[in-house]
């Protein structure tokens, strides 16, 4: 079975998501720049309201995916907070000034988190060698690799995705995400054939998802 996450930047998006059929929902603040972590009230809202799964975004600020000491050590912090919330999963992704996978302190946050699974971020698109980076967060320690194949979004990075999914051999869930949309999402899981897709199901220009999206997100996913 296939299955869904929806990106959420707020309670309300999060709350329809459950209703309309996600697997699993994606917690994040300030869509305009990718999102980054959500603030506690939010996060235990959420919890309190939501039975399915949701993993949190943990990150600092938007920009660039390489942090200073002091990012780090608020990561660090906030991962300690939200895992006392009873959250599933956490999500995040830091890179070295050469585009690389930062093996160190992905590791160290990784190791931070357990027993809960970790998803490495869209950080992934801005790295320079998509295969080793593969292999990198591999070796992290992370479940999963949330990406658009290293272009703008899925459509155009597909074969890309595809030679990722063929590369984890099922070592690492490969997640599609950005620009997935009800659309093209037949078309993609065709090729790729991932087993997680992810999408903000925002079809308006708010930051609310969209009921009828979700279901048919669903819907073309499992014909």
């Amino acid at each position: 079975m296939k299955k869904i996450e929806i990106a959420c930047f707020n309670l309300e998006s999060a709350l329809i998501a459950q209703k309309y059929g996600a697997d699993r929902i994606e917690l994040c603040a300030d869509m305009l720049v990718g999102g980054t972590t959500p603030k506690i009230e939010m996060i235990q809202q959420a919890r309190e309201n939501l039975t399915i799964d949701m993993f949190v975004m943990i990150r600092p600020r938007g920009g660039n995916f390489v942090y200073s000491d002091s990012e780090f050590e608020q990561m660090k912090s906030e991962i300690e907070t939200i895992k006392k919330v009873g959250v599933n999963g956490f999500v995040f992704g830091i890179l070295m000034d050469d585009r690389t996978i930062n093996v160190e302190q992905n590791k160290d946050l990784v190791e931070l988190v357990k027993p809960f699974p970790c998803t490495f971020h869209r950080a992934f698109d801005a790295v320079s060698n998509c295969e080793k980076a593969l292999e990198d967060v591999i070796s992290c320690g992370f479940s999963t690799i949330l990406t658009s194949g290293t272009f703008p979004n899925v459509m155009e990075g597909k074969e890309v995705l595809k030679q990722l999914v063929i590369q984890a051999k099922n070592r690492i869930e490969i997640m599609p995400g950005g620009g997935l949309r009800s659309t093209n999402i037949s078309e993609l899981n065709e090729m790729v054939n991932a087993n997680w897709y992810h999408s903000s199901a925002i079809t308006d220009g708010s930051e609310i998802a969209n009921p009828v999206e979700i279901v048919q997100l669903k819907n073309k996913l499992q014909s």
